[in-house]
């Protein structure tokens, strides 16, 4: 039987790590969307775009990686939820580094360092609640 801190540790060495690589993966899916479709689109649009489309890839990366689980409706459904709070938070703090001065190829990146902890808590929660402890 695993302790906690073997429990801990293996949460920050294991699913921490894997999650922070699937979430660089989509973050840099994200930016390179974003930068690229703003030039023909509204930045909210282009920003939405890269956000939907890296989405499923990391609902993908997610399921069978980071957290080694089959993926579900009811998977998708709790990561979407989890992910519109997520993109509320993203969208929020976008228009607000924008409007406080910081440009648009930049914006992001203050947003992702916000974002991304908030996001790993409640992905692990929609994909760990429920499961089986060994």
């Amino acid at each position: 039987m695993e302790s906690k801190q073997e429990n801990r540790k293996s949460l920050w060495t294991g699913e921490f790590m894997r999650f922070a690589v699937v979430g660089g993966i989509s973050t840099v899916l994200h930016y390179g969307i974003y930068l690229l479709t703003k030039r023909w689109l509204p930045v909210n649009i282009a920003y939405s775009l890269g956000y939907v489309l890296s989405f499923i890839v990391n609902f993908c990366l997610t399921s069978y990686w980071t957290f080694h689980t089959t993926p579900s409706w009811k998977k998708l459904g709790g990561m979407m939820g989890a992910h519109g709070v997520n993109y509320l938070l993203h969208i929020f703090f976008l228009n607000l580094f924008i409007w406080i001065g910081i440009p648009e190829d930049w914006a992001p990146i203050p947003v992702y360092m916000i974002v991304v902890p908030v996001n790993f808590l409640l992905v692990r929660f929609v994909f760990k609640h429920g499961r089986k402890k060994n």
